[in-house]
């Protein structure tokens, strides 16, 4: 009798393990993405860029990106414009372009700067880009001419998406990430006949981080791939220099002469001198006196300390008690909120010449968001899903995500110890590659980013500088909003890729 009772109940729990395993099973297959035939549009264009007319092919597709098992993960989004005619593969360039975030679409440098076409927003910073329709033109000043484009859009991004067994931690992360973009990389030059080809990579803001974790990425794999170039806009490769916290002293240094162009961009600094001249006397300072002040802290004497409280007055434009009160340490988010406040504005963080209506002005910083964000997101997401449809003929099932798409981020290595840099890994690539030059295009009213960050950033990394060119517009983080800006940076870029 008591053997019949354990053999029930030795029946039962191995019955209740079954079902067990196969109930996990089926949740497991309910959360793997079905895979599906990848879909692909193409279609023929003309257009003038660069003073030249051409025809060219717009090819929008899905590529199925894989595990080491060989399993379809990951579905990438691209489009590619390539030159038509008898084209030689060994002569003619070909440029991969990202945005950054991490989680941002190429929407921005797609329908802002590089695209066949391109939105207008208001140049001068002034005016909402308030609702439909937007202006959409021929870029004639684009690069197509030069060189053929790939827009990326990584995984979680753009229509970008998990398929199979993949998931997030699969592609969400820095090292993850480059990972990703180099394998699709490799697997167009491949299917593309374009591994003779020259090859470059621009990428914006966390783009740029990307772009230095790729050029090393592209180095392993068993296939190892060589850039003639990187293109980066608003560098972020040690985000030390751009992360504006209590306690980072590089960040007060790194941010002060942004805050001097900005200002002077206002009216409230500098009068009467270019802008070139003040931002290197804010330099100058902020290498001098000023960094060492911040290292003294509450050993400087108050004679001191009034001197320098005196000379930040003076280059960013805010009252002298004000920065007195900061203890000569103001933070980019306080400095937004304070230089117009006398006016009831906040200015923005991507691009310091914009400024918003924020509600309540006593806050200590903008409430809004950022409007040089807000004021232009609109015309861009509209342009970009108004030109697929009607150019390119593009007919997909779900929405294209500008941003926001992804649950989490793994920084893992990325750190030092607690800031992502990717410079060591530019520095690495580039004494590797002793052919590889980098374009690095800094906006003078970029306060995410700022300019004597990369400047900072470079000098100190072991990069080889004799290859490093930098450029400087009265733009901000997208410095291409500012239509003068975007003829210097396409003339800028031009000489780059030719060389010159």
């Amino acid at each position: 009798m008591q053997f019949n009772r354990l053999s029930r109940h030795l029946i039962a729990s191995i019955v209740y393990l079954f079902l067990t395993v196969i109930s996990l099973n089926s949740i497991a297959q309910e959360e793997e993405k079905p895979l599906y035939t990848p879909k692909s549009f193409t279609s023929q264009h003309e257009g003038n860029f660069g003073g030249k007319k051409m025809s060219y092919t717009a090819t929008g597709k899905e590529t199925f990106l894989k595990n080491s098992k060989g399993e379809p993960i990951g579905a990438l989004w691209s489009v590619a414009y390539t030159k038509n005619g008898n084209i030689d593969p060994t002569t003619r360039p070909v440029t991969f372009v990202f945005n950054g975030g991490p989680g941002s679409a190429s929407m921005w440098l797609h329908l802002g700067f590089f695209g066949p076409k391109v939105v207008r927003v208001d140049s001068d910073a002034q005016e909402d880009d308030g609702g439909a329709p937007y202006p959409i033109e021929e870029n004639k000043e684009g690069l197509l001419d030069i060189t053929d484009l790939v827009f990326i859009d990584p995984i979680g991004t753009g229509y970008s998406q998990l398929i199979g067994k993949g998931k997030g931690e699969d592609f969400w992360g820095l090292n993850e990430d480059a990972n990703s973009v180099a394998q699709f990389m490799r697997f167009w030059v491949t299917q593309n006949n374009r591994w003779m080809s020259p090859k470059y990579i621009a990428g914006e803001s966390f783009g740029t981080t990307r772009a230095a974790a790729v050029s090393q990425a592209l180095e392993g794999s068993g296939q190892s791939m060589a850039l003639n170039g990187l293109i980066l806009i608003s560098q972020a490769l040690d985000y030390q220099g751009s992360t504006s916290i209590n306690d980072n002293i590089t960040s007060y240094i790194t941010y002060l002469p942004s805050m001097a162009t900005t200002a002077w961009y206002h009216k409230k600094a500098g009068a009467g001198k270019t802008i070139e001249a003040f931002a290197q006397e804010a330099r100058d300072f902020a290498y001098t006196d000023y960094v060492s002040a911040l290292y003294k802290g509450d050993f400087l004497s108050d004679n001191e300390k009034d001197k320098i409280s005196e000379k930040l007055a003076y280059f960013t434009g805010l009252d002298k008690a004000f920065v007195k009160r900061a203890n000569n340490r103001v933070l980019m988010g306080r400095f937004k909120k304070e230089l117009l406040r006398d006016q009831g504005q906040a200015i923005g963080t991507l691009d310091g010449r914009y400024f918003g209506d924020d509600p309540d002005d006593t806050a200590d910083s903008p409430e809004l968001g950022d409007p040089s964000g807000y004021k232009v997101s609109a015309a861009y997401t509209a342009a970009l899903n108004h030109y697929f449809t009607n150019d390119l003929n593009i007919r997909m099932d779900r929405p294209y995500l500008t941003g926001g798409g992804l649950s989490s981020w793994n920084w893992g290595s990325g750190g030092e110890p607690m800031y992502v840099k990717t410079s060591r890994r530019l520095a690495n690539a580039m004494r590797r590659n002793d052919k590889m030059n980098v374009l690095v295009a800094c906006g003078y009213y970029d306060l995410i980013t700022p300019f004597f960050d990369a400047e900072f950033t470079f000098s100190r990394n072991a990069i080889p500088m004799e290859r490093v060119k930098f450029t400087y517009y009265e733009g901000g983080h997208m410095m291409y909003n500012h239509r003068p800006s975007f003829t210097q940076l396409a003339q800028d870029i031009r000489s780059f890729i030719e060389g010159r």
